[in-house]
């Protein structure tokens, strides 16, 4: 495998004088059809050791490993077992279909990138790769939102929201992929532009211009497919569980008069419903906090020129961010108790030694748990 060096090619190893790096830098290892893409800031900056990309390839493909067998599962599940076709589950199947076509999309060219340590695909595949990692992340975040907006219209309006229909659903998951599809496809049509990252083994949007058309698009995809989801999920959860924390007040008020220790059967757990539902609300937003949150600090402190961004945390903000696919499965449907039920059913190997009955004691109990909350808040 040869490399450029100036105008001429000559063997990676052959430019390695002088211990690790020598006089070349991060850009360098470029193709010469990928040239025109790479910003003038990582001819500042030395290669990364030959160990980082090994360290990089080997987690993305782990983390591919489980988010494909995690969704893939989970759409498998969801989609053969009638008692889970429902309106809602619908939200659940698109979220794992959006994780799963991001780490089966993302995962392999990034691979095959970490073992030549530059990108092999050229110009076209790099705009592709960039815009499917944006599409399918895009996705996800808002069918985050849209989960939380159907919870809050069960939990907190009851039986006064609005019915949530297969159609209703349908038209939430059209709406999600156009406006994220548009989005998305804006740098590809000359509202920015796709460049390789960092160290050269994936694309993303160019986040190093510092002309005004980039900068307005990285702020405006900011706002829209950052801030407003995250203020829309942050919102759900706050009247979520302030409902459930009254609905729990309520319920104890009501047996201290009847002088009975709970109105609830199976109601034996330390841990009260709200307390459980906030850490569910935490874990939700903390993860994916975790997941965006470095991958925007790069790309606001690229465009604003905050500091100088070393290949090694530009390309690990990425990871990061693909890593959310990893994440979802278990929030939204590993805890789902009819899911595990499911699954325990069509896998039987999975259920670790569990008893039928006892995951039917589970689902039981949590769905009577639901049912009071949205009795109580109807």
């Amino acid at each position: 495998m040869s490399f450029l060096d100036g105008s001429n090619f000559i063997p990676w190893t052959a430019k390695r004088v002088g211990g690790f790096g020598g006089n070349i830098s991060a850009a360098d290892k470029a193709l010469p059809e990928m040239l025109h893409l790479i910003d003038a800031h990582w001819y500042h900056h030395a290669p990364l050791d030959p160990l980082w990309y090994g360290i990089q390839g080997c987690v993305i493909a782990t983390l591919a490993c489980i988010s494909i067998c995690g969704n893939g599962m989970v759409i498998y599940i969801f989609s053969t077992t009638k008692s889970l076709r429902t309106p809602s589950n619908m939200l659940v199947i698109n979220l794992a279909i959006s994780d799963f076509l991001m780490m089966f999309t993302m995962a392999p060219p990034m691979v095959v990138n970490c073992y030549f340590q530059t990108w092999m695909f050229g110009p076209f595949i790099c705009q592709i790769y960039a815009m499917g990692g944006s599409l399918f992340g895009t996705v996800s975040i808002w069918t985050m939102s849209a989960i939380a907006l159907d919870r809050y219209n069960v939990i907190v309006k009851g039986l006064a929201g609005k019915p949530f229909t297969m159609a209703r659903a349908m038209f939430w998951i059209f709406n999600i992929w156009s406006s994220s599809l548009i989005w998305t496809v804006a740098p590809v049509v000359g509202w920015s532009r796709y460049v390789p990252e960092g160290n050269l083994t994936a694309c993303g949007t160019d986040y190093l211009a510092t002309d005004w058309v980039t900068q307005s698009y990285i702020i405006s995809y900011t706002i829209f497919c950052y801030n407003l989801p995250m203020a829309v999920i942050v919102w759900a959860y706050w009247y979520i569980v302030k409902a459930v924390a009254a609905h729990e007040k309520a319920m104890r008020e009501q047996a201290k008069k009847m002088n009975v220790a709970t109105l609830r059967s199976g109601d034996a757990a330390n841990t009260s419903v709200e307390c459980k539902l906030a850490k569910v609300a935490l874990v939700t937003i903390t993860l994916w906090f975790i997941a965006w949150t470095p991958y925007l600090v790069t790309n606001l402190t690229g465009i604003w020129q905050l500091a100088d961004m070393p290949p090694l945390a530009t390309i690990w903000s990425s990871v990061f961010a693909k890593a959310n696919a990893v994440y979802n499965p278990i929030v939204y449907a590993i805890s789902h108790p009819r899911y595990k039920q499911a699954l325990y059913k069509k896998f039987p190997i999975l259920s670790c030694g569990a008893h039928a009955d006892e995951t039917t004691s589970v689902a039981s109990g949590t769905t009577n748990v639901d049912n009071d909350a949205k009795s109580t808040n109807a």
